[in-house]
């Protein structure tokens, strides 16, 4: 029998290059192998030796989902893949809808004032929603950003400095009777230290009696790349010291000189002045091709500098250096030629002094002046340092000449603040207000946005194939409404005015839209009737027996599993934490409703560095509430019915008449008509006459 043959990739010569699906070539061991069918019946043919080869492209080979990795516990059929990434739990993806909100203005606070007094403002979808944004708003700004001089400075303890790994430790200073001059002075009498070897630090490393033993890396590279930078400039120093000397003793010979007069006259990059003499005997053009030729071999030999000397940097003149102190103190240089923009006609210069104003000058105690608002003041720092790009209390240059010392500053109630304080515990202990306004613009990246807007993210995770009924339920048609449609406030809001009602509701069943503060998004709560909940019981939460269970619990668990494979996943979700049953039932439906994705922390390791893991995989289900395709217009009355009883509707009632613009401007065409039959009979008696 002959040796089986096989090529590099493991298959035989015949199989490797046979692509027919009718082949009827017979079986030979040592060049080709039996033809076969897929046995998964996908209808393909191959040789034998092809089959590993094509379980890895067989469409109905059972593989796991492409999102294994990321927590996908799915396995299917590989011409599945693409329509089980539509609803694979793992394929998560996170709203990134950013909108802006403008802080309020001072003369808009009575509306917002009344809005936080309302007993239902937390009903009321866009103040519910403004309220959230604010939140986020001041847990995000940083008082130690803001107000450096206002932090509180901590008096850090004194922590004695720990020697270097090998030198004395304190105790065992005392202890031996070490004096500090003597071992100075054995050191400058040339007594050398000898060094330790490299099993003696190890062992040395290994003790547990050396202080600071973390850092025993950190030191070793450090003095290492000292110990290495001293030998090289040992090295450098001698082969100078060689090379001066060489020098010295080079005595001058007819052959020397010969060589030295063809060096003065040459051509060559290596040859000295060179490119003094290419600038003399040859055009610009010529010169500037040399350099290109030959740039790097003139800066290899030193006929060319790679860069600039700092002694041949150009300057303006012959400008004396003055350090620049104050606005003060600065004494313009005697070659400063000003601009002609700068210069004007001396008599009708102002005449300008110098004066220092400090608060003393207003005659009023440092107690008594008035205390900044920390929100106020704080938001506007914000939005001053993003419009112009630097703190208001930041010292800035303005020019070469003048500096601008920062002299605003602020004096609070709260201060000095912590300095891991964030506006949000500032006012924690304060009464409640708003500070940004209930309307929003929704300006993407792509735009250019005004600077004095504050932008927030929704932020919310959902499944692939939820994730366009939310944009287009909770952005599209609730929030993008909020003003004027969705929400109707009433037309007197600006003086002062709470009232508002929602105009729609979904057309297929009766719900409510609300603003749920725990879940920062909009959702939807069914209108159950009254009459249901008669006869319900409201019992204790702790069911240790199972005859103390409500009437759903009761239910067997097929049919509770049938029943939550009904509801949406925000109803899955707040279902999940009535009790462990139904945490074990929403349980069932989590990889065809909810979501799954890694919960990353951060390992640090002995020698400082650090890495983040997948610690876990968490399941969840999303804030997504049922989808409604149509909204209906709800049952309320129109804003003229609450305008006859809004108390901010003054009505002004009056008896005189009034005289209307049409009839004025009756009278006046009358008046011009009299005048001009007058002007005519005058005309006329005088041709008469």
């Amino acid at each position: 029998m002959g040796k089986n043959r096989t090529t590099s990739s493991g298959l035989h010569p015949h199989c490797e290059k046979c692509h027919n699906q009718h082949c009827k070539i017979p079986v030979d061991i040592p060049t080709s192998c039996i033809f076969i069918s897929c046995h998964l019946q996908c209808g393909a043919a191959f040789h034998l030796c092809k089959e590993d080869e094509h379980r890895l492209l067989c469409p109905k080979e059972t593989v796991p989902c492409i999102n294994s990795g990321y927590g996908c516990p799915m396995t299917m059929t590989r011409q599945r893949l693409g329509q089980h990434l539509e609803v694979c739990p793992a394929s998560v993806i996170t709203c990134t809808l950013e909108w802006n909100r403008w802080p309020v203005n001072e003369t808009d606070t009575t509306f917002y004032r009344n809005a936080l007094q309302d007993p239902d403002s937390m009903s009321q979808l866009d103040l519910a929603m403004a309220l959230r944004d604010q939140k986020i708003l001041f847990s995000s700004i940083q008082m130690k950003t803001l107000f450096p001089e206002l932090i509180e400075k901590m008096e850090e303890p004194e922590v004695p400095l720990d020697g270097a790994v090998g030198g004395v430790d304190p105790e065992r200073w005392e202890s031996q009777n070490l004096n500090p001059e003597e071992m100075l002075g054995n050191s400058l009498n040339g007594e050398e230290v000898q060094e330790l070897t490299q099993e003696e630090r190890l062992a040395l490393a290994k003790s547990k009696d050396v202080a600071c033993l973390e850092n025993y890396g950190v030191w070793e590279r450090m003095f290492a790349k000292e110990k290495e930078g001293c030998e090289q400039t040992m090295k450098n120093l001698q082969d100078k010291s060689c090379l001066t000397k060489e020098k010295e003793d080079q005595r001058v010979t007819p052959q020397n000189s010969y060589d030295a007069e063809i060096a003065r006259t040459g051509l060559a990059p290596w040859q000295d002045g060179v490119l003094d003499r290419l600038r003399q005997e040859v055009d610009v053009a010529e010169y500037n091709m040399y350099l290109v030729h030959n740039g790097c071999m003139l800066i290899n030999f030193g006929q060319l500098a790679a860069c600039t000397p700092k002694e041949k940097d150009f300057v303006y003149g012959n400008l004396e250096p003055i350090e620049v102190q104050t606005i003060h103190s600065f004494n313009v240089p005697i070659s400063y030629r000003a601009k002609r923009s700068h210069l004007k006609d001396p008599s009708q210069m102002v005449k300008k002094t110098d004066q220092n104003v400090d608060t003393s000058d207003l005659g009023i105690a440092i107690e008594e002046l008035p205390k900044a608002n920390e929100v106020d003041t704080t938001l506007l720092c914000c939005l001053e340092r993003e419009l112009k790009g630097h703190q208001i209390c930041e010292t800035v240059g303005i020019d070469g000449l003048y500096v601008d010392f920062a002299t605003q500053t602020y004096d609070f109630h709260s201060a000095p603040f912590k300095s891991d304080a964030s506006l949000a515990n500032v006012v924690a202990d304060q009464p409640q207000n708003l500070h940004v306004q209930i309307q929003t613009e929704c300006v993407t990246r792509r735009h250019n946005k005004s600077c004095s807007a504050f932008t927030y993210l929704c932020c919310h995770a959902f499944r692939r194939d939820e994730y366009p009924w939310h944009f287009r339920n909770v952005h599209g048609d609730i929030q993008s409404c909020l003003t004027g449609w969705f929400l109707q406030r009433c037309p007197l809001a600006y003086l002062g005015c709470t009232f508002s009602q929602k105009q729609f509701r979904p057309s297929k069943y009766r719900a409510t839209v609300s603003y749920d503060t725990d879940l920062s998004t909009f959702i939807l709560q069914p209108d159950v009737a009254a009459s249901l909940y008669k006869g319900v019981l409201t019992t204790n939460s702790e069911r240790k027996r199972a005859r103390n269970l409500d009437s759903l619990s009761r239910l067997p668990f097929e049919i509770l599993h049938h029943i939550v494979s009904f509801l949406d996943s925000l109803s899955l979700g707040r279902l999940s934490q009535v009790s462990q049953l139904m945490r074990d039932v929403c349980s069932t439906v989590l990889q065809q409703k909810g979501m799954v994705s890694l919960k990353w922390e951060k390992k640090t390791y002995s020698h400082g560095g650090f890495t983040w893991r997948a610690r876990k995989k968490a399941w969840e289900f999303s804030s997504l509430f049922s989808p409604v395709d149509k909204w209906a217009f709800e049952d309320v009355p129109p804003m003229a019915e609450h305008l006859k009883v809004c108390p901010f509707y003054q009505k002004e009632i009056r008896s005189e008449p009034v005289a209307l613009p049409s009839m004025t401007d009756l009278q006046e065409r009358r008046g011009e008509f009299q005048t001009l039959l007058n002007s005519v009979f005058t005309i006329g008696k005088t041709h008469g006459e």
